[in-house]
């Protein structure tokens, strides 16, 4: 799971999409967490490129870090919390991930989540 702004926004984002391209092509499913109200078609289309599940704050009435979040988009993934890392640039939003039972990644720079993601996902 993936937040958008301050994640997918970083400078450096361009690596992060191709990792996350990588990620599906081994079988590892992916969801943009956002608390945006929603998206427009054009901009969904283009992230499914990249995501398995799209979940926006304002379509599904509740907002991170609120944990039932969290539970949803996991649920839109098909997998249980216990089996999903979070990765946002806040905090309070890893800590209400890490509360639905997730791996929290907070992301401060793309070479460091990129690591920790490698070493949570080395086997997919």
């Amino acid at each position: 799971m993936v937040d958008f702004a301050g994640v997918l926004t970083d400078p450096d984002a361009g690596r992060f999409y191709d990792y996350l391209a990588a990620a599906r092509e081994r079988g590892v499913r992916t969801a943009l967490l956002s608390n945006a109200p929603g998206a427009s078609d054009e901009v969904k289309n283009t992230m499914f490129d990249y995501f398995d599940a799209l979940v926006f704050s304002g379509e599904v009435g509740v907002a991170k870090p609120d944990p039932a979040v969290y539970l949803i988009a996991a649920d839109r993934l098909g997998l249980p919390a216990v089996r999903c890392a979070c990765v946002d640039d806040s905090a309070a939003n890893i800590r209400g991930a890490v509360q639905a039972g997730m791996v929290g990644v907070h992301h401060r720079t793309v070479d460091e989540t990129l690591a920790e993601l490698d070493v949570l996902f080395r086997d997919r």
